[in-house]
Order: structure tokens, then C-alpha cells, then sequence
């Protein structure tokens, strides 16, 4: 992304989006946390690198695959929502997903027990083979685009963005370089691809995640890329002892060089998997979320999601001296503004959001004095009305008052007086 990038930060996109936070960059976008003012939900905005947005080849097939993978539903895809350009902006509003990626996972903990392999492959070969049937590909199924919730939910993510950059205008080596270990001998010798690359890519994939370490060496990218035009992949067994022959047999047909003797799409591979997981009888089992990619998106999105709303009505003046004094507990009404501060005066952002002060399940709960909040309209209305025990004294209001009861004792006392001196008068 271009340094100009942070300015994005509190822009409110087609009058809708608003951008909240940065979560991840790449070579060819940016991911944020947003808001969708109309909605009031939390979701995940990629805005595309600024070189594309001139380009309108780009354009055109950045909106052809937005649409396309719009219209697909699986739990193993990253829902997405909406997609459209604002004027030097191009961007994509998706499923928010609180966790972190397949990559993040794979430096925490290393390799992964075959069970634990099948409960990752299985949700992304069902989202795979949804989209393939849909006569869409991926293009570049890798650990970073395969993302891990804090609940498990296991979801493929960037679906189309390759083929729509691939086929602009501007450069696209260092997508293809990129993606360098992960691509099948047909992405790199030809333009004849199917769903049977992401098959591939899916069994190199596979092989990682078994033995913590990729097939294929080189000393460039391009070198590593040609790798597989000329060698098989090895079974993971061959390199770590232990992995069934029935998870082998599956990476090393998914990785055939001959695109024809590889499973024809993700379900036909996941129906495979299915088979070795009841013939082996590998337990059931719960991805978890990469700790400290997990942390990172909660401390993001901690700020609750507020729709947009007109301004309140101004606030009757307060009094004595705390009319003098800002209120701590001010909402921030303009979604384009400064975070709002909270209980101690510290503005309320990642550094200062603190897990042990709030649980990610409570997320979307109405804020409260008693949870570090700031309080809502109504609440900061009551904080200003003074009981009347503990009210200062109004000088002005007391003089006037006496004034008035001085005027109403003389008047009271001349009509008596005018009427002692008439009543003498009558009797004589």
C-alpha cells in the first residue's frame, strides 16, 4: 500500500463504510476494520492498492469477481457483501473474522497432527469445491488466505482478486512470485487453469501443514516456482514418520503434475479426506485461533459498532462549575472523529484495551458506567441534572425573590392601612 495509506483511517466510504483500523497489508491491498454505519456491524474492508484503481480492465474484472463470489454461501467461505469504488478507492466489504490466518497458526505451533490437518482441510475443500462447481478458482490457495476464528470456523478468503490483478494492466509478478511455492506446473508453464490448481496448491498446502516445511527449494522465487515442473512432490510421510498412508496417498494425487490424474475439485478431494478420516478414525477437533493474530483483531474491533445517527440535541447548560469542566463521559457522535475517552481519560484504542476489562463474547452489548464505557446520551443527560440537596446556591434567583416579597408585604400593608382610616371615617 502507499504511504498515504493511514489517511484512510475514520474515512467513511460511499457514506457508509467507515475504516476503524488497520489489520493487515499485502503487496497488492490493505485489510481494515470497518463499520457499516447502516447496518451498525463490524465488518472487514480491503481497499486495493492505488496502482489498480486507474486501470479499467482491473476494475472491470474486480467487480465481475466480487459478484461472483457474492452470490456463493458456505461456512467455508468468507462471506462477501458489498463492493464498489470511491473515487480513488477500490474496495471489498467482507465477513469480518475474529481470529487470525492459517500462517499466523502454522508459526505458533508448528507442524499439525494429521486430525488436525483434516479439521482445517475439510471446511476449506467444501468452500473450494462450492465456488469450483460455481465455475470459479481461487488461484492462490496458501496459508494466509485461510482464516481461523476464535470459534474454530475454518474459511477461505480473497477469492477472484488474483485473476482480476493478473489480468490488469499494471505488473502482476509480484503476485505470481509471491504465491511461488503453493503454484501448480500449469500456473507457471501456461494459462490453462481449472479448479485442478487449487487442488495442487491444496496438496502443497496439505504437505506443510504435516511436516512444517514446503516440498519445493529454490534460491529465487522463479526458481522455486520452476521446481515443480520437473519434480513430484513427496509423500509426507517420507519426510516426518507417523502420517497414515491414507492422508499420503492423498497429497501425492492432489499434487500430480498431470492435471488429469489429480482429484477434478475440492468436494471430490474432500470426499477422499472423509474416507481416511473413518477409515483411520481421527478424532473430532477444534482448530484454535492463532493467539496473538486473534488478539490483534479483538483489540480492533473493541470500539463497538455505533450506526450512524443524527446529532443529539444540544444539552441544557449545566451548572456552577461544571459548566467550566469538559464532560468525561462525551459520546463521540462524528464517525470521522477522534476516538472517544474513556472513564480515565485516556483515549480508547488498541494500546489501551485491556482483555482482563472485557471478554470478546460481550462484544456488541450496550455500554454501561460500570463496564469503562462512556455513557449514552441519555445516561450523559442525567449525569448532568444537580439533585437538588447538592445544589450551589443562585444568587440571582434568591435576590430577586426577595424583592418580590418585600413588594407584595408593602402592598398588603396599604390596603389594610386604607382600610383602618375608611372604617374610622364611616363610624364618626
Amino acid at each position: 500500500m502507499s504511504p498515504s495509506a493511514d489517511a484512510l483511517l475514520g474515512r467513511v466510504l460511499e457514506r457508509r463504510y467507515r475504516i476503524d483500523a488497520t489489520l493487515a497489508r499485502g503487496g497488492m491491498s490493505a485489510v481494515y476494520v470497518g463499520t457499516d454505519l447502516r447496518l451498525g456491524r463490524r465488518v472487514a474492508i480491503k481497499v486495493m492498492d492505488a496502482r489498480y484503481v486507474g486501470d479499467p480492465q482491473f476494475l472491470r474484472r474486480f467487480e465481475f469477481e466480487a459478484r461472483a463470489v457474492a452470490g456463493l454461501s458456505h461456512p467455508g467461505l468468507v462471506a462477501v457483501y458489498d463492493q464498489s469504488i470511491d473515487g480513488e478507492i477500490a474496495y471489498l466489504v467482507m465477513e469480518l473474522v475474529r481470529g487470525g490466518s492459517l500462517r499466523e497458526l502454522l508459526r505458533e505451533r508448528g507442524p499439525m497432527p494429521p486430525h488436525a490437518v483434516a479439521a482445517i482441510g475439510i471446511p476449506t475443500l467444501g468452500g473450494l469445491g462450492t465456488a469450483h462447481r460455481a465455475g470459479l478458482v481461487h488461484r492462490d490457495v496458501k496459508p494466509e488466505n485461510i482464516l481461523i476464528s476464535d470459534t474454530g470456523d475454518v474459511k477461505v478468503a480473497d477469492f477472484g482478486l488474483v485473476r482480476a490483478v493478473a489480468e490488469a494492466g499494471v505488473t502482476s509478478a509480484s503476485v505470481i512470485l509471491g504465491t511461488a511455492a503453493y503454484l501448480s506446473p500449469e500456473q507457471v508453464s501456461s494459462t490453462e487453469i481449472d479448479a485442478r490448481s487449487d487442488v495442487y496448491s491444496t496438496g502443497v498446502l496439505f504437505f506443510e501443514l504435516l511436516t512444517g516445511q514446503q516440498p519445493f527449494r529454490g534460491a529465487t522465487p522463479l526458481a522455486l516456482a520452476y521446481q515443480r515442473l520437473t519434480y513430484d512432490v513427496p509423500a509426507p510421510g517420507d519426510v516426518i514418520e507417523g502420517i497414515p498412508p491414507q492422508i499420503d496417498d492423498i497429497v501425492l494425487r492432489a499434487t500430480e503434475r498431470d492435471p488429469a490424474l489429480r482429484f477434478p475439485d475440492g468436494f471430490a478431494m474432500q470426499h477422499a479426506l472423509l474416507d481416511a478420516v473413518d477409515d483411520l478414525g481421527l478424532p473430532p477437533f477444534t482448530v484454535p485461533a492463532p493467539r496473538q493474530a486473534s488478539a490483534r483483531v479483538t483489540s480492533a474491533i473493541a470500539r463497538p459498532a455505533t450506526p450512524a445517527r443524527p446529532a443529539p440535541a444540544p444539552l441544557p447548560p449545566t451548572r456552577a462549575a461544571a459548566a467550566d469542566s469538559p464532560d468525561p463521559y462525551a459520546w463521540d457522535d462524528d464517525p470521522g472523529g477522534e476516538p472517544f475517552p474513556d472513564r480515565d481519560g485516556r483515549d480508547w484504542d488498541a494500546e489501551n484495551w485491556d482483555a482482563d476489562d472485557w471478554d470478546a463474547d460481550d462484544w456488541g452489548k450496550e455500554p454501561s458506567h460500570d463496564d469503562g464505557y462512556p455513557a449514552r446520551p441519555r445516561d450523559r443527560y442525567e449525569d448532568r441534572v444537580v439533585p437538588a440537596a447538592t445544589r450551589a446556591p443562585q444568587t440571582g434567583s434568591t435576590l430577586g425573590a426577595l424583592i418580590w416579597l418585600v413588594l407584595v408585604v408593602l402592598v398588603a400593608t396599604g390596603l389594610a392601612l386604607a382600610g383602618w382610616a375608611l372604617g374610622s371615617t364611616w363610624a364618626a
